[in-house]
Order: structure tokens, then C-alpha cells, then sequence
């Protein structure tokens, strides 16, 4: 084989296989991301600063939210009402944050990429912490006492 015959076909393959690599690279990078479900795993404390930066305005440094940009009020955090409801899962979460609520204004931290999947987590834990502490069940001493008589 000439030489440069040789080396075309080199220079060819070089190109291809880089090519080849950046295409697998693209692709990598603009996949979406595996969803994540169930329980947050996130780390509260690393939420802190994002919450700060981006939710207060809405749902105020205390989670106590009632903000009414369009048609809902944002979430109190503190009620436990807002715990009760049962679609108030992790899932929820995850899905207002990535994806926004329009009906509520709430935006789509992660579609737009403001807010990347790990930092979703961490914020999901974050919101746990907002969370009211449960009330003591009434003890039964507090119950008034059944007098037997024989």
C-alpha cells in the first residue's frame, strides 16, 4: 500500500474514532438522568444555601409559604395538614421541583437546569426539616382513672 494511501486511511480512522467518541459523549451528557424515586436521600444541610437563595421568596426562610403568586398559595411546611396529605410524597416533590406547578408559579428548577438532580434531593431533605415535630401522644396517665368496684 503507497504511503499515503496509508496515511488517508489513518487520518480517516482517527477522525472517525473521534467522531465516534464525541457522539457517545453528546449523548451522555444530554440523556436525561435515571429518575430518581421514593425516599430522598439528599443531605439537608447541603439544601440549606439553595433554599435560601432560591425558595424563601416564595415559601419564606421559615417554610411557612401562604405566598399566592397565581391561583395557590405556596405550602406550609410547618402545617401538619400539608404533611397529612397523602400525595405529599417524596415523588411529589421531586416532580414540582423539576418540572414546576403553573397553576401555582411554581418553576421548573430542574428542567431549566437551575438546580441539578443531587441538589433536588438535598432539598427534598431539606423540606423534611421544615417538617412540625409530632405532638406526644397523650399519655394514659393524663386519661382520667377507671375506679373498679367489687
Amino acid at each position: 500500500m503507497p504511503r499515503s494511501t496509508r496515511v488517508r486511511t489513518v487520518a480517516f480512522a482517527l477522525t472517525a474514532f473521534s467522531t465516534l467518541t464525541a457522539l457517545v459523549a453528546f449523548a451522555a451528557a444530554t440523556a436525561p438522568a435515571t429518575a430518581t424515586t421514593g425516599p430522598s436521600k439528599g443531605n439537608a444541610a447541603a439544601a440549606k444555601a439553595i433554599f435560601t437563595s432560591k425558595c424563601i421568596v416564595c415559601h419564606k426562610a421559615d417554610g411557612s409559604g401562604g405566598v399566592k403568586l397565581t391561583g395557590n398559595p405556596t405550602p406550609n411546611w410547618k402545617d401538619p395538614k400539608t404533611w397529612a396529605d397523602p400525595k405529599r410524597t417524596d415523588d411529589y416533590l421531586r416532580d414540582c421541583i423539576t418540572n414546576g406547578k403553573t397553576p401555582s408559579g411554581m418553576v421548573a428548577w430542574g428542567k431549566t437546569g437551575q438546580i441539578k438532580p443531587p441538589d433536588i434531593e438535598n432539598l427534598i431533605a431539606y423540606i423534611h426539616t421544615l417538617k412540625p415535630a409530632k405532638a406526644p401522644a397523650k399519655a394514659a396517665a393524663a386519661a382520667p382513672a377507671k375506679t373498679t368496684t367489687k
